[in-house]
Parts: structure tokens; sequence; C-alpha cells
């Protein structure tokens, strides 16, 4: 039930994205469209998070412990972007493969 409870506030924040969509294909769209912003945005954070770790490593001089900080945040940064690139490719792999069109369908029977 705790869990439940994390949840609420996460679904009536996005109640309003969900009563403005008319139907099913504008709110795929609407998904669509957040998400196109967003992706770019994640993966220039995950350079700049590699590039962070970078300037940590060089500035940190002879600490060790510094260092070994540092390295860690250039790896996470490194994991991060290959992640994002990984399924992006994996993704496109798979709708050229299939022949799956890259827009939204229209569901029989809808407006």
């Amino acid at each position: 039930m705790k869990k439940i409870k994390n949840y609420i506030p996460v679904f009536l924040a996005f109640t309003p994205f969900f009563a403005l969509a008319a139907t099913v294909t504008t709110l795929v769209e609407k998904i669509m469209s957040i998400l196109n912003v967003v992706i770019p945005l994640l993966i220039a954070l995950a350079v700049v998070i590699f590039l962070w770790g970078v300037v940590q490593y060089i500035t940190a001089g002879g600490d060790e412990e510094k260092r070994k900080e540092a390295r860690n945040t250039m790896i996470w940064g490194i994991v991060g972007l290959f992640v994002m690139v990984a399924v992006w490719g994996l993704v496109n792999v798979l709708v050229s493969t299939f022949g799956l069109e890259t827009t939204v369908p229209q569901v029989p029977g809808l407006p």
C-alpha cells in the first residue's frame, strides 16, 4: 500500500496531461514530442558529467582519492552515454529490420 501512495502524487501531476489528450493518438504524439526534447538533454548531461570528471581528474594532482573519485565520475558518464546510444541504435535497427513506421499509427474506429 505504501508503494501505491508514493505514486499517487505523480499520477495526479500528470492528470491534466492525460485529460487534455482527446485521443490515444494525440497522447502518443505528445509523449513523443516530450521525449524528442528530453533525450538530447540527457545525452548532453552525460557528456557534461564525463567532462566534469575529466576536469576533476586533471585538477586532482597527486591526491589518489580525488583521482579515483574523478575516474568513477568519468566512467559513469561513459556508461550513461553508452546505454543511451546503444538503446537508440537498437531501436533504429529493429525499426529498419521489421519495416516499422516511425509515425503514430491510426487506431481503427477512432477519429
